[in-house]
């Protein structure tokens, strides 16, 4: 039997859904689709194909007594609180390391911490598949989404030749494509999104890490060395902040590409389990609208009660308050304690930049 073990990435700060997401208390801890946390749910889902005691959660210290809380089945050794941010390439690469160290045989999957997936099953059934063909070799696998519209928020994965069913050779990565790429790509058909979801074995990321960022390589491997030792705390706060910011899709998926589509031993599942990645508040009334198979320019009101008089298409969160909207379309208000968020859903994606200025006045106990 394969030895799989899941790598959760739950560092960020969720900037886009300001003002319920902030540093302490970020997307990936909220239950932004129904009872259970963001989080919650992909541990749930992930319990198929590994227990809860072989996964690994990468975060920070402010989130880390929550996900503690939420997920009391994970060790609390295996919830590593990153001393900086700095992307997901030195998080994938330490857990590559660590797990080398502690458990060489084993198969590592990715998996961000705030995604929505609706088909269960399928996805269970898509992860096997891609957990035994990382497990036939130096194979890489990325989880490709079947574009729906022309994106330019997301990655896009060029796909090549079939190595067989159901699986396509990758033959190069695109990060955010401008509007006309994006429709492109979408009409060309052989390109997906990239989900963000990767499976690779210890060993293979482990090599890649070496081979591809020969600076940061033996940072993580001191590390990684150093981990469960008394010294585990100090060695990771002074080093890790040493490696670069940069994405595991730069770092890594982008350079093993180009060794050609035959010999990068890179490929692409395509995955049909209904995923959305809640990137923001209009991705969510879109979700929340298709679950509730409601007409495309319903109303969304998270409210304790409404009052609605020709208004359409619009999402509200203020679940202390009756809201009454009047003659508005395709507006984003969202009500905290401390903060109200009016925007539209057409600039929802823009809502990071409000955290940015935050901190840059200095608001720090808004963000």
């Amino acid at each position: 039997m394969i030895d799989f073990r899941p790598i959760i990435l739950a560092g960020g700060s969720g900037t886009r859904f300001w003002p319920r997401s902030r540093r302490a208390e970020a997307k990936q801890v909220l239950a932004l689709d129904g009872e259970r946390t963001m989080i919650q749910r992909t541990i749930d889902r992930l319990e198929a194909l590994a227990s809860p005691e072989k996964t690994w959660v990468i975060t920070n210290d402010l989130l880390s007594n929550k996900i503690c809380c939420q997920l009391d089945s994970v060790p609390p050794e295996q919830v590593i609180c990153e001393p900086a941010a700095r992307n997901t390439a030195p998080a994938a690469g330490l857990a590559a390391l660590l797990l080398e160290k502690i458990a060489p045989e084993s198969v590592l999957g990715v998996f961000p911490s705030d995604h929505v997936i609706t088909d269960e099953v399928a996805f269970v059934a898509t992860i096997q598949r891609a957990v035994t063909l990382a497990a036939e070799g130096e194979n890489m696998v990325v989880l490709g989404i079947q574009p729906t519209h022309a994106e330019t928020g997301y990655g896009y994965i060029e796909t090549g030749e079939p190595l067989r069913e159901g699986i396509l050779h990758v033959r190069r990565f695109t990060e955010k494509p401008n509007r006309a790429k994006a429709e492109e790509f979408l009409a060309a058909g052989n390109y997906f999104w990239n989900s963000g979801m990767f499976v690779w074995s210890a060993r293979t990321m482990a090599r890649a890490v070496r081979e591809h960022l020969p600076e940061m390589a033996p940072l993580l491997e001191e590390i990684a060395a150093a981990w469960n030792t008394p010294q585990w705390g100090e060695v990771f706060a002074r080093l890790y902040p040493q490696c670069e910011n940069i994405s595991v899709d730069y770092a890594i998926l982008e350079p093993r590409s180009a060794k050609g589509e035959h010999h990068s031993q890179l490929y692409c599942l395509p995955a049909e389990f209904g995923w959305n990645d809640l990137g923001s508040w209009s991705a969510l009334y879109e979700f929340k609208v298709g679950q509730g198979n409601q007409d495309a320019q319903a109303n969304v009101l998270e409210t304790r009660g409404s009052i609605v008089l020709e208004s359409q298409g619009n999402y509200v969160y203020s679940p202390g308050k009756t809201v009454a909207l009047v003659g508005v379309k395709d507006l984003v208000v969202v009500e905290t304690p401390d903060a109200l968020l009016v925007t539209t859903r057409e600039h929802a994606q823009e809502v990071g930049k409000v955290v940015k200025q935050l901190a840059h006045e200095g608001h720090s106990d808004l963000v």
